[in-house]
């Protein structure tokens, strides 16, 4: 029987040997940071053109973000990637030999996934957060503002959770291609486009980018969601609990 501590070790291992893997990461924050900065650039630069509307709807923290949306690309390969991996190499059979106990090996896939993705998450989260306010200038606001720590530290916390949906998901595909071409288009076709669909939005509000994303609003003019931030980002907890449960079922009943 391995100890839980040898198997963390392991999937440590595993994850920081893999070059892709640990560029995904990287990719993640580098792309949030540098769209997020160009976006602030360029709403600073056309402030003196927004309307009176625009300026009342403003939210620079949520502006700070703006980037997140092409960083999670890399969240989401770097989700499917620890898992399916070994699957798409054949390695899993070895994994699931010298760790019989999937139960102990899934937690410390999970485990190392999540550490990772957090430590990530929040670091991308803060220094996109202060390098936008830097950006935005006499328009920015300020981390004891209220609702702003939550939001900013929400971030990083929306980040790790991706991570774990996407990690849920291919452990219940086990392929890399069919996870990825799942969850691509949701999350950058699919829950966009149902989102700003009128018979649609009241469904697609509850998905989980939808509702995580609310975590990191600070001023919310004109948004129909009927929940607050806690309660969106705990919606998104709901969905990733549901794809990692469903990934360790697919687990213990499948053969490699």
């Amino acid at each position: 029987m391995a100890a839980p501590s040898a198997v963390l070790q392991s999937e440590w291992t595993k994850v920081k040997s893999v070059r892709s893997t640990v560029w995904t990461l990287v990719s993640a924050l580098l792309v949030t940071i540098v769209i997020s900065g160009l976006i602030c650039l360029l709403t600073a630069t056309q402030w003196k053109n927004l309307d009176s509307n625009d300026r009342l709807q403003f939210d620079p923290t949520s502006t700070s973000f703006s980037g997140l949306w092409l960083g999670q690309l890399a969240l989401i390969v770097f989700g499917v990637l620890v898992i399916s991996s070994e699957y798409s190499t054949g390695m899993i059979r070895t994994s699931l030999a010298a760790v019989p106990q999937r139960g102990t090996f899934y937690a410390s896939k999970i485990a190392v996934t999540g550490v990772l993705a957090l430590v990530v998450g929040m670091a991308t989260s803060f220094i996109t957060f202060f390098v936008g306010q830097a950006i935005l200038g006499s328009h920015s606001t300020s981390i004891s503002d209220p609702g702003v720590l939550r939001a900013v530290f929400g971030g990083g916390l929306y980040m790790t959770l991706m991570v774990l949906f996407s990690a849920g998901i291919a452990m219940i595909l086990r392929s890399p291609m069919l996870s990825l071409g799942i969850l691509m288009p949701f999350f950058f076709l699919i829950s966009t486009i149902l989102a700003n669909v009128p018979g649609a939005k009241k469904v697609a509000r509850y998905f989980p980018d939808q509702a995580g994303s609310k975590i990191m609003q600070v001023v919310s003019v004109n948004d129909e969601r009927p929940y607050g931030p806690w309660a969106g980002l705990l919606i998104m907890v709901v969905w990733v609990a549901a794809a990692l449960i469903g990934g360790y079922v697919v687990l213990k009943r499948r053969d490699a």
